[in-house]
């Protein structure tokens, strides 16, 4: 029997650790949430509590406004203390896990680690969010006892909704701190567990992000719209109505296009390489923090006149749309999920085209990553 978590920190108080931190006070584990001091205080601010941990408390106050909820109930909110990484580090002693979500930037993540290493208890498990960068490469410098201890926990947005957990474990890390945090996901957290490799973005973001990618191409080939594809690769395909570019929006564009630029630049020798180059909408919807919904728009925006789409050929809004055939035969569509997709594919206008062309590269590129990416094909359905 593996020790149950019963106290843990979240390090970065943003979208996605605000989110960690929200589902582990769900599952009754008390936690310590850290950020930085806020750059450029005055000299009477930085002499207040309050405004030290301002960042810290506003991603407190995020995730109980979150729609969807992050919290199971706004009281479980009592079970987090926030701090800051200059004055209250020493929190994080006597905590079972802690989780860094911090931004993706090595050196910082390296600075994080020896801080970390030079506070926490022995023994204490040490895990990065990140989703994509190896764990070869962050733990530079550090010793044994830290990185037989160290993992990867890769969540997903909204972490309280999303049942898939990486957990990836690198060259040193102990088997009893993978099946301790295994039984954590599982047991604890009520996650479905996908062990990967140490490979650029892991399994599902390698091969989630090449689907991404290859149907925003695809669309831009078929002359079809956001709307058209989210008609098809909603319940059509067996996925959520949020579909492609609704999910995209939830998830932060310019968390996806973070993600896709590290594969491209990453996977040199990957045949399949230029399909993660971000297409140009993309690139130019990030420069204008057009990021989906933490800034109110994205592929879709509410406007007081209704939904309106960005149209990524000439990039900008207009009144949401689409094909009505489309859209018309998408809704027809009806019974289990394998006599949708079955019947989508079959069909011989634009939207069985569509599907099957991006079905059937997928699969094909999931096929030659096995092995790379993980040891089973399990666990690429799975992810």
């Amino acid at each position: 029997m593996t020790k149950p978590v019963r106290r843990a920190g979240v390090i970065g108080a943003g979208v996605m650790g605000s989110g960690i931190m929200a589902h582990f006070a769900n599952a009754g584990v008390d936690v310590v949430m850290l950020d930085i001091v806020p750059p450029g205080l005055s000299d009477a601010d930085k002499k207040n509590p309050a405004k030290r941990n301002q960042f810290s408390a506003g991603g407190l106050k995020g995730a109980l406004k979150a729609k969807p909820a992050a919290f199971f109930h706004p009281n479980y909110a009592k079970r987090v203390t926030i701090g800051n990484l200059e004055d209250n580090i020493e929190l994080l002693k006597g905590c079972d896990l802690v989780i860094e979500a911090i931004i993706e930037n090595i050196d910082i993540k390296r600075s994080l680690f020896e801080k970390l290493e030079n506070t926490l208890d022995e023994g204490t498990v040490v895990a990065s969010n990140t989703s994509g960068l190896r764990i070869a490469d962050m733990l530079q410098g550090r010793g044994d006892s830290f990185r037989k201890n160290f993992l990867v926990m890769h969540f997903f947005n909204p972490v309280r909704y999303m049942k898939l957990l990486e957990l990836v474990a690198g060259e040193e890390t102990d088997p009893a701190t993978m099946e301790r945090m295994t039984v954590f996901g599982e047991d604890q957290l009520g996650k479905g567990i996908v062990v990967g490799k140490d490979t650029p973005n892991f399994v599902g973001n390698r091969i989630g992000c090449y689907s991404m990618s290859l149907t925003m191409n695809d669309m831009l080939d078929a002359g079809l719209t956001p709307e058209d594809v989210d008609a098809i690769t909603g319940p059509p395909m067996g996925h959520p109505k949020s579909a492609s570019f609704r999910t995209a929006d939830m998830v932060g564009l310019d968390t996806f296009k973070h993600v896709s630029d590290n594969c491209y630049e990453a996977l040199v020798d990957d045949p399949q390489r230029d399909v993660f180059k971000p297409p140009k909408f993309l690139v130019e919807m990030v420069e204008q923090k057009i990021l989906g919904n933490k800034t109110r728009g994205g592929f879709y925006k509410r406007t007081k006149e209704g939904i309106q789409t960005f149209d990524p050929v000439k990039l900008e809004y207009r009144p949401k749309a689409g094909d009505p055939d489309i859209k018309k035969f998408c809704k027809s569509l009806k019974g289990p999920p394998a006599e949708r997709v079955k019947a989508l594919v079959a069909n011989d206008g634009p939207a069985g085209k569509f599907a099957w062309n991006g079905l059937s590269r997928t699969l094909a590129y999931s096929a030659t990553q096995i092995g790379e990416i993980a040891d089973e094909v399990e666990a690429v359905d799975n992810a």
